[in-house]
């Protein structure tokens, strides 16, 4: 009950309310920019994050995050094309709901089934978040050892393309790590005599190099056709009492799924959305309209990802390891402030997780009247020529990033880390292992020294701690599947190829 007393009272005494409708407002538009995914659209907000104070700044990027999962359905169903991954389902059907003339009907089916569940997610967050967190309590230097190496290896194991690209994205985050002061002896690490790098490379700018300069370097080198759609729908239509009794059940399959795929570290909005996709064509009873603009084809995959979306900041919140893109940069917002997200966090801070909780329950509220003030805005904005659109997202990034530091150093890291983004989409590289290997090199290293430390050199400390012993088993197993996985991708694509010649 003090939580709730003290929840409802933030409420009118801090900016948790213009921030939660700020983020939501943000991620929508942010959503709908085919190529903008949630990440970069909280990457664009995380430098002008420096200033505020603590909860402000958490709850515009969680609510940035949280408006972003719906944003996506926007050109999906208008323009047949998802404005981020987790959408490319409610594409399906979505888009030939738009064909029939029944743009505004799917659009308001996404926004509804969104909000179920956002709201089924948050709710699982709140309820899983604390207990969980209490194990953590028990966890010794061996034992956050062990989890910094789970996460590594539970990221890289889901990577995108070969598992040998998701390892050197993971190297590529460690070796950034190790640039700036010793955590041990004090001792500069490849610093080449730059003063600015002797605090190590701050991980605000690396975040946002990589993901949002990146992103426009890549869109800079995509020709655009510039053709401007001037048929587009500017009406949203919340779902009759007829529609919303035939997708209940497809957006509870969807929570269900959202909220399984987001307690599992690495499977995502994407996989959810189409694990949903599957299952409410499987149990629905039309399941011959699917494919054709059945409305159920669109509730299920959009209350899968935006359920994802809340329960997916358990792992982050419980034991401080991102299981995705987004939630790192969430991550970077608390790290900025000096925020370690874990069981410290609750013991010592706990305001600041009642102020998050109720943010996002006020930008699920928000969500379903900033939409329909907002589409008319969001369409007008799609149809933006790309060059116009890259420059703004640049100017953005530069002016934020500089306003951290006052620093042309700044700028010149956040430009090196752009391009290094843009290479690593060039070749197929996953980020999240590069951000992971960045949030969780310190602590991998930290620990395992110190470790060494306690035991006198023995590495053997590490098998008397039973969690250390768990977590490392557990990513044994998540890198030897990923391996035979891997075997078996190579064998398979051996044979088609033999098969066609």
């Amino acid at each position: 009950m003090d939580a709730v007393l003290t929840s409802i009272s933030m409420l009118g005494t801090t900016m948790i309310v213009p921030m939660a409708i700020l983020g939501m407002t943000w991620g929508i538009f942010g959503g709908a920019l085919p190529g903008i995914s949630p990440s970069i659209t909280m990457a664009l907000l995380l430098p002008f994050t420096y200033t505020m104070d603590p909860v402000s700044a958490i709850v515009l990027l969680a609510s940035t995050y949280i408006g972003a999962e719906y944003g996506g359905s926007i050109p999906a169903i208008l323009i047949r094309t998802p404005g981020t991954n987790a959408s490319a389902a409610t594409m399906i059907d979505g888009y030939e709901m738009k064909k029939q003339g029944k743009a505004g009907e799917a659009l308001g089916i996404s926004l509804q089934a969104s909000t179920v569940g956002n709201v089924i997610g948050i709710v699982c967050l709140i309820l899983f978040t604390a207990p969980l967190s209490q194990l953590a309590l028990a966890f010794k230097p061996t034992s956050y050892f062990a989890l910094g190496i789970l996460g590594l290896s539970v990221i890289v194991s889901v990577s995108e393309g070969s598992l040998f690209k998701g390892v050197i994205a993971a190297l590529i985050g460690l070796m950034i790590a190790t640039i700036g002061t010793d955590p041990v002896t004090g001792v500069g690490r490849f610093t080449y005599g730059q003063a600015d790098l002797l605090t190590g490379v701050p991980l605000i700018l690396i975040m946002v190099g990589l993901f949002a300069v990146g992103e426009v370097l890549e869109q800079i080198a995509t020709k655009d056709d510039g053709t401007v759609r001037s048929d587009l729908v500017t009406r949203l239509k919340w779902p009759s009492w007829t529609v919303q009794k035939k997708t209940w059940r497809a957006n509870l399959i969807g929570s269900g799924i959202g909220v399984f795929c987001g307690i599992m570290p690495g499977a995502g909005g994407t996989v959810a959305s189409f694990m949903a996709y599957s299952e409410a064509r499987r149990f629905s009873k039309t399941p011959e309209e699917f494919g054709k603009g059945s409305d159920e084809g669109i509730a299920a995959p959009e209350a899968a990802n935006n359920a994802d979306a809340g329960v997916g900041l358990i792992p982050l919140l419980s034991f401080g390891i991102p299981a995705s893109n987004s939630t790192a940069i969430l991550l970077g917002g608390f790290l900025i402030h000096g925020l370690i997200p874990g069981p410290v966090l609750f013991s010592k801070d706990p305001t600041l997780l009642y102020g998050l909780f109720t943010g996002l329950l006020v930008a699920s509220a928000a969500l379903v009247p900033v939409a329909f003030l907002t589409l008319s805005s969001s369409i007008w904005l799609v149809n933006r020529p790309k060059p116009l659109l890259m420059a703004f997202i640049l100017a953005l990034v530069f002016s934020g990033a500089y306003s951290i530091n006052n620093s042309v150093f700044d700028l010149g890291l956040v430009l090196a880390a752009g391009v290094l983004g843009f290479g690593m989409r060039f070749f197929g590289m996953p980020m999240l292992p590069t951000i992971l290997g960045l949030v969780l090199g310190y602590m991998i290293e930290a620990n395992y020294r110190r470790s060494l430390v306690i035991s006198g050199g023995d590495n053997a400390i590490f098998l008397e701690d039973p969690i250390a012993v768990g977590f490392l088993a557990v990513a044994a197993l998540f890198l030897i599947g990923s391996i035979v996985r891997e075997v078996r991708k190579r064998r398979r694509i051996k044979i088609e190829r033999e098969a066609v010649i």
